[in-house]
């Protein structure tokens, strides 16, 4: 005699199966053979502060998941079999869409680097991944000879729009005449560096009382020369927030390097220092990069508070508007103050002020603003990265990378009064699904143009064409001094590239 279980014994087993057997749903469950694994950092000449690559997980019958399968998921294990020790630590980044980036950071030279994917204790795809001959680490001085040999290595475009448009401006650059004018014109009330690279070697040179930023830019170029050979130029930096050249067209344009441009100045315009440091220093010692965003976007779109958030300082007269705008409309707009600096004498009428907030817990809310501070907003890259839609004001400031954003593609325009924020977010609320869409798009624009390879691309680019429009040899002047590479006695570092037949 057949006896039939009751039916609530069955429900008990199918929520069994379906929950914690991690092989009950096989469609869903990620395929260690059809998983997709791809990136630079599975590429030995790449050489970054952080390698990294991605791992798309893909089920059984082909079709990428887009859900995270867990956190826990993949194992990555990376050694050397001609080293008996590899100092290198791994992280592997749930980005919770199906996805995984994973990133390492190598404090010394190894060779032959086997890099281990595995699944369930199944390799991944085609793991594991052997990197032939030196695999450098970024502290190692050992540069690539040919500049367009280092190009093809690390993928990098054919070109930016930024740098064909600033550099346009200048038929020819008289490195005399700079090392005299400049210094006279912005010297006294401005702070600048006066950089010449010769032989791969960086000098400099300050102007002005405020220098400390300089940090930056040395730390930027010695990065770079450790890995290409950079060409012979000289070249000022702007310190400050604020771009410098107001001068015309018609007139004597002097050339400025700087981290902002805006729609009034002539700067040559280079990744804002904070995006350098996120890419100098990732797994370093900052906590916010383009990578770690990718693993805290916070909740799925649907479990978001459908608000429209913004915290910072006190730095322009908008975000004063912006806070009394959250005031008269709270259940669309949850902004307020966590510094006051600039308009101390308003605080009573602006404050009180709320403790910091995580940048990550930023993406609990649907709804980022992006709004100026002093210049441009620095945070865009980061909240590009997120899952959010970014609401833009419109603004006469703009960074490296604006000119290739798309107005309702990769983010939702507000004007630059925020007269029009209300009827924005209500639109947003009512057009879900675009609105996602253009979060998606925002996203996906900055894992395709603002990661770590991407921004040395951009700076090598903008320091190859600037140094063709030279019409004198660049010199080291009269009090510069050698910017010195940091020495490693522990893990020394041989370098065993080739030279070019240029060089022998």
């Amino acid at each position: 005699m057949f006896l039939r279980a009751p039916s609530w014994l069955l429900l008990f087993y199918l929520d069994v199966i379906t929950h914690v057997l991690p092989g009950a749903q096989a469609a869903s469950a990620p395929s260690a053979a059809l998983t997709l694994v791809w990136g630079p950092g599975l590429e030995p000449d790449i050489v970054l502060p952080a390698r990294f690559f991605y791992i798309q997980a893909v089920d059984s019958s082909g079709k990428n998941l887009t859900k995270s399968p867990g956190e826990k998921t993949f194992d990555v294990k990376i050694d050397s079999p001609v080293e008996r020790f590899t100092r290198i630590w791994i992280q592997v980044l749930d980005r919770k869409d199906g996805s995984f980036l994973v990133r390492y950071r190598m404090y010394a030279t190894y060779r032959d680097l086997h890099v281990h994917i595995l699944l369930r204790d199944k390799h991944v795809a085609k793991s594991p991944y052997i990197l032939k001959g030196h695999v450098y680490h970024e502290g190692c001085d050992c540069p690539q000879p040919s500049g367009s040999e280092w190009e093809a290595h690390m993928h990098c475009p054919q070109s930016f729009p930024q740098i064909d448009s600033d550099l346009s401006l200048f038929t020819s650059v008289d490195l005399d005449r700079n090392a005299k004018e400049i210094p006279q014109r912005f010297g006294q009330r401005q702070s600048l560096c006066h950089y010449t690279i010769v032989d791969n070697k960086v000098y400099v040179k300050t102007f002005g009382e405020h220098v400390g930023f300089r940090i930056f830019m040395d730390a930027l170029l010695l990065s770079l020369t450790r890995k290409v050979k950079l060409p012979d130029m000289e070249f000022f930096v702007n310190l400050g927030d604020w771009p410098l050249e107001k001068r015309k067209p018609s007139e004597k344009n002097h050339p400025i390097f700087s981290w902002c441009g805006s729609n009034n100045t002539r700067d040559i315009v280079m990744p804002t220092y904070d995006l350098t440091e996120s890419v100098l220093e990732t797994m370093g010692r900052v906590s916010l990069d383009m990578m770690s965003v990718q693993a805290n976007t916070g909740p799925p779109w649907s479990e978001k508070n459908a608000t429209a958030f913004w915290r910072g300082r006190d730095s322009r007269q908008e975000r004063l508007d912006l806070v009394k705008l959250s005031r008269a409309h709270p259940n669309t707009i949850d902004a307020a103050f966590t510094n006051f600096f600039f308009f101390k004498h308003d605080e009573s009428l602006y404050g009180p002020l709320v403790k910091h907030v995580s940048f990550f817990d930023f993406f609990k809310y649907k709804y980022q603003i992006n709004i100026d501070g002093t210049v441009a907003a620095y945070r865009l890259p980061y909240l590009l990265a997120g899952d959010s839609v970014v609401f833009k004001q419109d603004s006469a400031y703009y960074e490296h990378f604006y000119n290739e954003l798309r107005a309702w593609e990769h983010y939702i325009p507000i004007r630059a009064d925020l007269g029009d924020l209300l009827e924005k977010v209500q639109w947003a609320r009512d057009h879900d699904g675009e609105a996602k869409k253009i979060a998606l798009a925002g996203q996906q624009f900055a894992r395709n143009h603002l990661m770590g390879d991407n921004i040395f691309c951009y700076y090598y680019q903008l320091f190859k064409g600037y140094a063709k429009l030279q019409v004198s040899e660049p010199v080291v002047r009269k009090g510069m001094e050698l910017v010195e590479q940091p020495t490693d006695d522990l893990f020394p570092c041989s370098c065993h590239r080739s030279r070019t037949k240029d060089e022998l």
